[in-house]
């Protein structure tokens, strides 16, 4: 193989992992709001259960 043709494939390949790379950082940005809205989801989710199962005071045996 010509070292032309090598640094020609070499080229195209790093140009094709830059685009992937930009890519996958715009997919990445436009994710962020998802992650506070399961966050918060889970919160809510945590703090119905922590309600539903508040310890309750034994009762008095007469």
């Amino acid at each position: 193989m010509h070292p032309e043709t090598r640094l020609a494939l070499h080229h195209v390949r790093a140009a094709d992992l830059r685009a992937e790379a930009d890519a996958y950082r715009l997919a990445a940005a436009a994710g962020r709001p998802r992650r506070l809205r399961t966050r918060l989801g889970w919160t809510l989710v945590d703090l119905g259960l922590r309600l539903a199962t508040a310890p309750r005071t034994p009762a008095l045996a007469p």
